[in-house]
């Protein structure tokens, strides 16, 4: 009995592999071009959204906040005596409590936050809770701690607080929702009668914040609709991949049947190299699964088949790291890149810096930076021919910053900009190759590597794989080094690649 039909649970882990599987033995297809509808469709959603999650966290982290700092001040107005450490940690634990009873209360879901006169009177319960606890905490381990007036102070006001917040939540929220700002945008992958009850299903949740943004099916007018459920088919699933790309969407729903195996390995293939969640509604399914099969949107129920990586806060956690590293690497630097700079413009004629196109994030096209290392009437903005050991192109200069990988420095300002990542899959040019054919054509799944922002370093470059991709092996080791950054990827993993490059680039065998 294939995977799929497991009648007691659903084997993801199988279905990853055949995906694999057939990734390794089928050839590359051609992509299709978007049709003029569809691409009007994907313009209308450019604009980056955020996830629910991703602001009720915000959220949360606004009501801590405004809970300590009351009680703080209250602390230094009303306090007996200094503040000391153990009063100082007790307000924090008990502003932290608070927030636990609040999200035990319910009072983090969004149906919640966006009605808030109907939760205002459990979230002020919540708080006195939370207050109450505090005070008791306060009052046996700090040997007592303000007056009446100053409870009555810190009380009252927390209350009006986060009152008013609760206001400006709700009202954000509405504003959000029409705007389009907080919503996950999904596509439904296949049409006809299963579509429609997807559409319906999702329709009927109360605290539905997906938006669907249309539907796309290889099936022709007689079994799929070009309309299902008031949304539009628009295209095939060759076109859903462009489609993806030029929009920002945030999910994939693949509306058919788990037994129709062959056809979801064939979908999947195509789909993986994309930086969205994939699932498998289950809404229709006959079978029933062990419920941790299962993830839910609302109470529709869908099997999880791929994950966006470094998704919500570990994408917050992960800039934040290159924000704070490339300021103080630039702080340290400085001077050399200025010496650089300098080496440059004295060397050969023509600018300092080197623009050339490459593959960011999602296959978006950006402009990445470096020292100028060739003569500029022999530059290669294309990199269709590497550069080689020897290479005539390349200045004296050039050469030695090359070598030490001095010429990247200047990307530091593309971490900046949010182009690219301190630490990630190194992005190529965009007509880059190995021989005479383009890295896409060797490596099945290459654009895989863009489903994360591209780093000024990376796995693969620390594990020796670093310069000139003159064979087929090199391309295909560097790519499976940078999915397996992909899948393994933690801040931890990123400062183990960070503090192992200045050691590794003592390697210069294959930089020149």
């Amino acid at each position: 009995m294939s995977p799929l039909n497991k009648p007691d649970e659903f084997d993801v882990e199988s279905l990853r592999r055949k995906v694999s599987e057939m990734r390794a033995s089928e050839e590359k297809e051609a992509g299709a071009v978007l049709n003029p509808f569809a691409r009007q469709i994907a313009q209308q959603f450019r604009e980056t959204s955020y996830s629910p999650s991703l602001l009720v966290g915000l959220i949360r982290l606004t009501e801590f906040a405004a809970i300590l700092i009351v009680g703080l001040i209250v602390d230094l107005i009303y306090g007996a005596t200094e503040m000391s450490l153990s009063r100082l940690v007790i307000i924090t634990f008990g502003s932290a409590i608070t927030l636990l009873l609040l999200q035990i209360a319910n009072t983090y879901q969004i149906p919640s936050l966006r009605s808030a006169n109907r939760t205002l009177k459990r979230v002020l319960i919540t708080w006195a809770f939370g207050f109450v606890l505090t005070n008791l905490a306060l009052s046996f381990a700090a040997g007592g701690w303000v007056p009446v007036t100053g409870l009555i102070v810190w009380f009252s006001v927390s209350c009006v607080v986060l009152a008013a917040e609760r206001q400006a939540i709700a009202l954000g929220i509405r504003h959000w929702a029409r705007n389009g700002v907080m919503e996950r945008r999904a596509v439904i992958v296949g049409g006809g009668e299963p579509a429609k009850q997807l559409v319906r299903a999702l329709e009927r949740q109360s605290d539905n914040d997906i938006r669907i943004c249309g539907i796309f099916d290889d099936r022709n007018s007689d079994r799929s609709p070009t309309v299902v459920a008031g949304y539009p088919k628009l295209g095939t699933f060759a076109e859903l991949v462009e489609f993806s790309r030029l929009a920002r969407i945030d999910m994939l729903i693949i509306a058919l049947p788990a037994s129709a195996e062959q056809r979801i390995l064939q979908l999947l293939r195509k789909l993986w190299v994309l930086p969205v969640d994939i699932r498998l509604a289950a809404h229709a399914n006959r079978l029933r699964f062990r419920p941790r099969a299962y993830s839910h949107v609302g109470t529709v129920p869908m099997f999880d088949i791929f994950d966006k990586p470094i998704r919500d806060w570990d994408s917050v956690a992960k800039r934040i790291f290159d924000i704070v590293f490339a300021v103080f690497a630039i702080a340290c630097l400085w001077p050399v890149m200025l010496a650089a700079g300098i080496a440059v413009k004295l060397s050969s004629k023509g600018p300092m810096l080197f623009r050339q196109k490459r593959h960011g994030f999602n296959n978006e096209i950006i402009n990445v930076l470096k020292f100028r290392s060739m003569y500029t009437s022999m530059s290669d903005q294309t990199a269709i021919k590497a550069v080689t050991k020897g290479d005539p192109r390349v200045t004296p200069v050039g050469r030695f910053l090359r070598k030490s990988s001095i010429d990247e420095l200047p990307q530091l300002f593309n971490v900046l900009k949010g182009e690219l990542s301190l630490v990630g899959p190194r992005p190529h040019a965009v007509s880059a190759q190995t021989g005479e054919r383009r890295y896409v054509d060797v490596v099945e799944g290459y654009f895989a590597r863009h489903r994360v922002k591209p780093g000024v370093t990376g796995w693969a470059q620390i594990n020796g794989l670093r310069g000139e991709l003159d064979s087929d092996e090199k391309i295909r080791a560097r790519t499976a080094h940078d999915l397996d950054y992909i899948e393994n990827w933690s801040i931890l993993f990123d400062l183990k690649i960070l503090f192992l490059t200045p050691i590794r680039l003592l390697n210069t065998d294959n930089a020149y």
